[in-house]
């Protein structure tokens, strides 16, 4: 596919505002309850754009990511209003969307006015795909979500070009390790040390982790014997339009 046919078809899907939401849970393992959902976006089925990945990128690419993100914070407040959904929403958004000069603080705020959704009841997650340059201004703006009363999550930790930085300077509520030091992790020595240097850290900090992607059974229960409480990925439920409000026993 051309980088014109890809262009005109993001054109298409901005214009339409045509992106699905799904939602995968976040389990809190000690009280067997959801604490949350992260909202998922995904292009047309029949799209080029369909994957997350390819969206994104090219969105980045045409400079419209800013446009691209606040229309799926859109989908996803008015997907989990409509669907009654309890817990925290999880929204992405990227640092340099953040950093955008076209970015106008207000937006996400207003968004959940109109759908009645509680601030505090969202947590602002930071994906990585970039380096993040500007550490000070993104404080600044992070600062101005936790005024209005949003938590702040970090995602794929140890995997972007400067996450344990990022920790360090904005202090998340949430950090979400990412899944490559999760997948295997009952057979690997060395993802385990490095887990349990991130708990001592979040203990420190007083953040929450989260484990995101675990496939497996056998990787859960060593995550769950080393004291991680808060699990996301396949294993538990997959990305869905309609997920399950209840956690599975």
């Amino acid at each position: 596919m051309t980088v014109t046919e890809q262009l005109s078809a993001l054109d298409r899907i901005l214009a339409h505002g045509d992106i699905s939401t799904l939602f995968q849970p976040i389990v809190c393992r000690s009280e067997q309850r959801i604490l949350g959902y992260e909202a998922l976006s995904r292009g047309p089925s029949n799209s080029p754009l369909h994957s997350p990945l390819t969206l994104f990128a090219v969105a980045r690419h045409a400079q419209r990511l800013s446009e691209l993100e606040l229309l799926c914070r859109r989908n996803a407040c008015q997907r989990f209003q409509q669907l009654g959904l309890q817990g925290k929403l999880f929204l992405n958004v990227s640092p340099e969307s953040l950093l955008d000069p076209s970015h106008q603080p207000g937006r996400t705020l207003k968004l959940l006015q109109t759908f009645g959704i509680p601030p505090s009841q969202v947590v602002i997650e930071l994906t990585e795909q970039s380096p993040t340059e500007d550490f000070a201004l993104l404080d600044n703006a992070l600062h101005h979500y936790r005024a209005m009363g949003f938590s702040i999550a970090l995602d794929d930790l140890g995997a972007g070009y400067s996450s344990l930085r990022l920790w360090s300077e904005l202090r998340p509520d949430y950090v979400k390790i990412d899944r490559h030091f999760i997948d295997g992790i009952h057979q690997d020595a060395v993802k385990r040390e490095f887990v349990g240097s991130i708990l001592k850290m979040a203990r420190a900090s007083r953040a929450q982790v989260i484990a995101e992607g675990i496939e497996l059974a056998e990787e859960l229960a060593t995550l769950i014997e080393m004291g991680v409480d808060l699990v996301q990925g396949y294993l538990l439920c997959r990305p869905q339009e309609q997920p399950p409000r209840d956690a599975q026993k």
